[in-house]
């Protein structure tokens, strides 16, 4: 029970593997405080009917979050991956801790944007505000005249009210802006305190040495480099040659007949050895020695992706 309580605490190391994955998400968050900014300056106009504030608060706070919340999980490798090793050898390879884990992964990093467009919102308390102001009890207000009502606490977001209600205008909202602001440091403070666990966790439980996790980052984001760049000459290449084939001969401008001259395409993979280098890929070692990707893997011939009595599986998801 001990060996697998470890086993599967390795794991935790999935969570933000090198700098640049940090890099990324600032990048995200500041685009997203952009994008929050703009909305609210151009786009939020709290309606001011009762019923009305109360959704209309909530879609300005919770749907663009949700929509910011997809793309990230579109544009996670991650997802794509997890959805050909599906399709093609199911979940069989993976235990419970690794599919948890792995979804974790693509949750984590979807949800940098949406949380941060959630914090400013709560930051800056216009939604929060128009939401919940008619909800406010006017016996919680002092010498508030009994003749208005929610109808009236609605409208006060638009400042179309009486003039003898404007002290309890400011009073309403300043009290709501506080709640508002204070779910919004309350939720950077959570936050900041799962980010750093999780980074604790993942320094304490990688099976890897800080050297040898450089370097897997490394050579991960090379390979990638390098093999979009070939992938890019090998289809430019394959194509000139089919519209050759087609017409008789084809347009090429100086740079395209260096590259057809420089690497000839005679052929294109089979769809085995593209399943081969698909998928997500676990961290495993062969007779001692590191296999860092897929095409690595391939590269060497190792078979499948779970344990075998050659191939010691270190239990290590690649980011």
């Amino acid at each position: 029970m001990a060996a697998l309580v470890a086993e599967n605490f390795r794991f935790l190391s999935l969570f933000f593997k090198s700098k640049d994955v940090m890099i990324f998400n600032g990048l995200v968050a500041l685009g997203t405080v952009g994008s929050e900014e703009l909305f609210s300056v151009v786009a939020f106009h709290c309606p001011c009917s009762p019923a009305r504030n109360y959704i209309y608060g909530l879609a300005a706070i919770g749907v663009p979050a949700l929509a910011l919340f997809l793309i990230g999980v579109i544009w996670n490798n991650h997802t794509w991956n997890l959805v050909a090793e599906c399709h093609k050898r199911g979940t069989k390879n993976f235990s419970t801790a690794a599919t948890f884990l792995l979804f974790g992964s693509i949750m984590g990093r979807a949800t940098v944007a949406p949380i941060t467009w959630s914090v400013i919102s709560l930051l800056r308390g216009e939604a929060y505000i128009c939401a919940l102001s008619e909800f406010v009890k006017p016996s919680s207000l002092d010498k508030f005249p009994a003749e208005y009502g929610a109808e009236t606490l609605a409208k006060f977001p638009c400042k179309d009210i009486p003039a003898n209600l404007t002290k309890f205008r400011d009073e309403v909202t300043r009290r709501l802006r506080y709640e508002s602001q204070l779910f919004g440091w309350l939720l950077i403070g959570i936050v900041a305190v799962l980010i750093f666990l999780t980074k604790c966790l993942k320094h304490c439980c990688s099976p890897l040495s800080y050297r040898q996790e450089a370097y897997w980052d490394q050579y991960r984001s090379n390979e990638d480099k390098l093999f979009r760049r070939t992938a890019e000459v090998h289809s430019r290449v394959l194509a000139a040659n089919n519209v050759k084939h087609f017409f008789g001969f084809v347009a090429l401008d100086k740079e395209e007949k260096e590259l057809v001259q420089e690497f000839p395409v005679e052929g294109v993979q089979p769809s085995p050895q593209w399943n081969a280098i698909t998928g997500v890929y676990i961290y495993r070692e062969n007779k001692g020695f590191p296999l860092y990707s897929r095409l690595h893997k391939w590269a060497k011939g190792v078979e499948g992706n779970g344990p075998s009595p050659e191939a010691h599986e270190m239990l290590f998801l690649a980011s």
